[in-house]
């Protein structure tokens, strides 16, 4: 089967919220056993392996986003012209569909090295998927590929990302004499404007331009005429360097005291580049930000169109992704 005829089949498995994780897992499992690969891990994960020593390893996660107003059935891959429309197309069926073309074509058993095949669910919302392979002491080879949306190009580093939540208490009162509360929001609104200082200060300062923070949530208050008693603040910022991060963390501190305020990490992953390589960043998080292995590549189809209604890629894409892909595996399990 090549690249579009398995991409049919697992856009026809509605795994948006992993609905139907068993069935493509089960699929994913059946056609990698044909191929002499050996099942080592299966949950809602599926690990396969083949049985040299895996040298590389593909990571691809099953789940989708999907929203209200497609204009097509989302579980059916259409073509038109050279485009292939479906839910998953992009991110990242699409990826997965040329992976399993690609080690269809490898004669394993003339191979010098040997590989893993590695899929989760729940990329989407909280990675549940990798953190529970992680847990479970999964071995991840030494080279791992990604395959996110990439419009064929490869990124071999990724931003990190540190979220925050910080709450604000204040003493309620009536509007008509605010003098007698402490108004929670008014301290939120402090607190943002000395973070957005410190923000500019180290992007400044910086000597990687690319760092963001984006407040992304700010509420409180109960009616318009009492002064409010709580404030919530979520925000972000994505990193480019553990110094950042280090930085970042210690003004949090600092300012978490400053308005006896409570503070939550709701997230705090590292940033990453291979080593002795040209930095070719990316700004989204994917899951090779949790996997510790020596190098890590993002490589996948395109054109990126990952969360979007109509979800689709080009063909020409995805059959030079498949090639890709061989040729990735060609150098990494077949050479000295």
């Amino acid at each position: 089967m090549n690249s579009k005829e398995i991409l049919k089949d697992l856009v026809s498995f509605n795994t948006f919220n992993d609905q139907e994780n068993s069935k493509i897992i089960n699929y994913l499992e059946t056609y990698l056993k044909k191929l002499g690969f050996e099942t080592e891990y299966k949950s809602k994960c599926l690990v396969m392996k083949t049985r040299q020593e895996a040298k590389v390893g593909f990571l691809g996660h099953t789940d989708t986003v999907y929203g209200s107003g497609w204009t097509i059935n989302p579980f059916e891959l259409k073509e038109v012209d050279d485009k292939l429309y479906g839910l998953g197309t992009s991110d990242m069926k699409g990826g997965i569909a040329s992976m399993l073309a690609a080690v269809s074509k490898i004669d394993w058993k003339k191979t010098k090295y040997g590989m893993k095949l590695i899929f989760t669910y729940d990329e989407e919302i909280g990675f549940s998927g990798i953190k529970e392979l992680i847990d479970n002491k999964i071995f991840f080879p030494e080279c791992m590929l990604i395959g996110e949306p990439t419009y064929n190009k490869i990124i071999n580093a990724s931003k990190g990302l540190l979220e925050f939540k910080v709450s604000f208490l204040g003493v309620s009162c009536h509007s008509s004499t605010p003098e007698k509360g402490i108004n929670a929001i008014e301290k939120g609104v402090d607190f943002i404007k000395k973070l957005q200082r410190f923000y500019k200060n180290l992007k400044k300062i910086s000597a990687n331009k690319e760092l963001t923070m984006n407040i992304g949530i700010i509420n409180g208050g109960k009616s318009i005429n009492i002064v409010p008693n709580s404030c919530n603040v979520c925000f972000d910022f994505r990193t480019t360097d553990v110094e950042q991060t280090e930085k970042i963390m210690k003004k949090i501190s600092e300012l978490t005291k400053t308005f006896n305020a409570k503070t939550e990490v709701t997230n705090n992953i590292k940033p990453f580049a291979n080593k002795n390589e040209k930095v070719n960043m990316s700004d989204f998080i994917s899951e090779a930000s949790f996997i510790e292995s020596g190098n890590k590549y993002i490589l996948g189809v395109g054109p990126i169109n990952a969360h979007i209604i109509d979800e689709f890629i080009s063909i020409k894409s995805l059959e030079k992704l498949e090639e890709q892909y061989l040729e990735f595996i060609e150098e990494k399990c077949m050479k000295e």
